[in-house]
Order: structure tokens, then sequence, then C-alpha cells
């Protein structure tokens, strides 16, 4: 039975470089006010100061960040908050958020033996404040399976201070980074996994929850693009010996013609849907064998990010890898709950017949200000996570 994960507003309110009411770093895109503690009764504005509803309701979190850096710093503060030597991580990433690639095939970092969360970079020169805030606060210790790095440093991105050990990644293209991403990760692990992932390099919207997966599984992200299987990618799915490909995204991100490319290299298996949202519901739904979430049952938790926002998708993949566990959703708009993430929430929400202290429990958390997902699709999620009396006779619950 999972029990009902516990709303921490004190992690919260680190989210970003300063915190405070009508506080904003100084790389956030708009300002916002983030919660605080120590709001008193006589202040009007007391429960928005604490956080309600906007940065967490009863069923979900928010990391409300105007942009990826912010929400990955704000995440890695979630999952690791280093107030003592134990809650420190190991290593942590760094990429550049101008390419969602780069974060996207990294995420698999996080998973074992590894476990770094990411933080961004902004181009091959500028460290913004939040990370550099982020990174002062994880103190990383150190990854034997890294080599002894604390930061693992992906592609082009600043260097950091003789004092931090720390290794580079690198590649001409993308192709070949993930490629190096892969077999960093097979050495660390000291064996290749079996299966890997295979998203479209120009196709983001599809190829975002695979992030989460990687984090939680340790399957490798590799790319293909528009016209085939590049040889970098070729090579490194060859290093697994024949593995399973799970390929996600419909014919429009991953053409046909690709897919019987891979299949010389595997079997090769598309999960799909006709939306992004769709999509990455059939994702969450998906199993085959120890390969995908299965998610078809209460007492999970989920991630909510926005489309357009693909860098955001690496930014919290350690929320998938840790705490509540769960895939990623994929929102089309900001405003409107698609109907795919609707219909499957309502498919999975808890319900009880006498007791719901007896029941299992989901939990969402939320990426993004409210540019990226408003308060009411907030609310709109909170409710249909919520656990709901269920008619003993019919065995339905109530209409919402």
């Amino acid at each position: 039975m999972r029990s009902r994960p516990l709303v921490v507003l004190v992690a919260l309110a680190l989210l970003v470089a300063g915190c405070g009411r009508g506080s904003s770093g100084n790389d956030a895109k708009t300002t916002q006010t983030t919660p605080t503690t120590g709001a008193k009764g006589t202040e009007t504005t007391a429960a928005q100061d604490l956080g309600f509803p906007t940065f967490a309701t009863k069923n979900t979190t928010r990391i409300g960040g105007a942009d990826p850096i912010a929400d990955a710093a704000g995440a890695a503060r979630a999952v690791y908050t280093a107030t003592t030597a134990i809650t420190r991580p190991r290593a942590v990433v760094l990429a550049d958020v101008n390419d969602w690639r780069a974060g996207l095939a990294a995420s698999v970092l996080m998973s074992s033996p590894i476990r770094a969360p990411l933080l961004y970079a902004d181009g091959p020169d500028r460290l913004p404040g939040a990370t550099q805030n982020a990174l002062a606060a994880l103190q990383p210790t150190g990854s034997k399976d890294a080599g002894g790095a604390q930061v693992i440093r992906i592609g082009a991105v600043p260097a950091l201070d003789a004092k931090t050990r720390t290794t580079a990644l690198r590649g001409r293209d993308i192709y070949a980074i993930a490629r190096a991403i892969d077999a960093f990760q097979s050495a660390a692990r000291g064996t290749t996994s079996d299966r890997v992932v295979v998203v479209s390099a120009d196709a983001p919207e599809y190829a975002m929850p695979a992030a989460a997966w990687a984090a939680k599984a340790g399957d490798p992200i590799l790319f293909v693009n528009r016209d085939g299987v590049p040889a970098d990618t070729k090579a490194a799915i060859a290093a697994h010996q024949q593995p399973k490909i799970y390929v996600l995204g419909n014919a429009d991100a991953v053409s046909d013609r690709t897919v019987t490319a891979l299949r010389r290299l595997g079997a090769v298996t598309r999960i799909s849907g006709r939306t992004p949202a769709s999509s990455s519901v059939a994702f969450a739904r998906f199993v085959d064998g120890a390969f995908g979430w299965g998610v078809t049952d209460p007492g999970h938790g989920f991630v909510f990010a926005n489309a357009t926002r693909p860098a955001d998708a690496a930014a919290v993949a350690p929320l998938s890898a840790s705490g509540s566990y769960g895939p990623l959703l994929v929102l089309g708009q900001a405003d409107r709950l698609d109907e795919a993430i609707q219909g499957f929430l309502l498919d999975v929400q808890p319900g009880y017949t006498r007791d719901p202290v007896r029941g299992v429990y989901n939990h969402g958390w939320i990426v993004g200000d409210e540019n990226a997902i408003s308060v009411p699709v907030q609310s709109q999620i909170d409710a249909l996570l919520e656990i709901v009396p269920v008619n003993e006779r019919s065995g339905s619950k109530p209409t919402q």
C-alpha cells in the first residue's frame, strides 16, 4: 500500500536562487511570488504566502520556475535536500539548456549507480545564478562510479573552479554525445543494458517522456533523425548486442523507414499516440516484461510538463527516479488539460469503499510557472488525483 506523499513547502521555498515573498531569481523571465514560512494570521495574503494553491494543493506540488534552469535547480534540491552528508548527491550533471537533447540523453545518469541530478548552464560560458546556488548547496561528494567526479559536464558548458573534480562527455554532434553518455553509463554499471530508448532529435514533444524512464530504469536514450539512423546511434545500439529497441512517438516523429532500419539492430517496438499527450499516456500505460511504467491502477506518482518547454523533461527527471516515482505526462497547452491525460487520470483515480485511510494515493508534480501550466489546470489535476468513494453496488466512482 502506498501512503499519501507529504507536501514539503520548505523544500519548495529553495527552488531558485533567492526565495521569499515577491522575490524572483536573476535568471527568471517573469516575476513571481515564491512560498515562504512564517506567514502570520494577521496578514490577508497568508495562504498565498504559504504557497496555496499555486505551489501546492492536497495532491500536487509545483516546481514553479519561469524557465528550465530554475526548474532543474528546484528539482535537484527537492530530491537532494543536502542538509546532511547522506542527503547530498555523489555527482551532478551539467548540460546546456539551449539544446534539450543533451539534457534528455544525460537523464540516464540519474539512475543507478551514479544517481546524478541535472543542472543547466546557459551556453559554453555562462553559469546561471540558480545553477550556481544549487551547486553550492548540493556539494556533491564525488562518485566512485564516475571516476571520482563531482560534476559530469555534457558537451560545451562552462569550466568550473579547480577545486571541483569534473569529467567531460563530448561529441561532434548530439548523436555522438548521446553515444558517449551511453558508454559512460554502461562503464559505471559494469554492463550494457539489454534495452534502449530511441527518440527523434527533431520532435522534442514526443521525446520528452523518455527522460523520466531513463532516470528511473537506466535505459539509454539515443537519437534518430528524419533521414534515418546516424552512424553514432547505430554504433551505440550495436554495443548493446541486439537489444530491445523502444521507439517513442508516431510516424510523424520517427518514420516507418527509420523503424525498418532500426530492426536490423534489434527487436523494435513503437510506443505512440496521435498527439504528444496521448503518446505520453501510451508510454505511461505500456509494459513489456521489465520495461515500461505499466501504470494501469491507482497508487502512483506523476509528473506534468508543457510540450513547449522540452528542457523541463530532463530538469525534473530526478522526480521520476525518487520519492513517488512516476511517468512524465506532456500537456499540449498551459490552460487546458488534454483529453487523453484527463481520461487516463480518471482510469487510475484511487477509490475507497469504507475508509480512505486504508486506500492508496496518487500524487502529481506540476512543472513550471503559470505560463507553463495554469492554476486552473493544476486544480483540475488535483481533483483527478484525489481518492474518492466507490459505489459498493456498482463498483463505479461518482461522476466528478
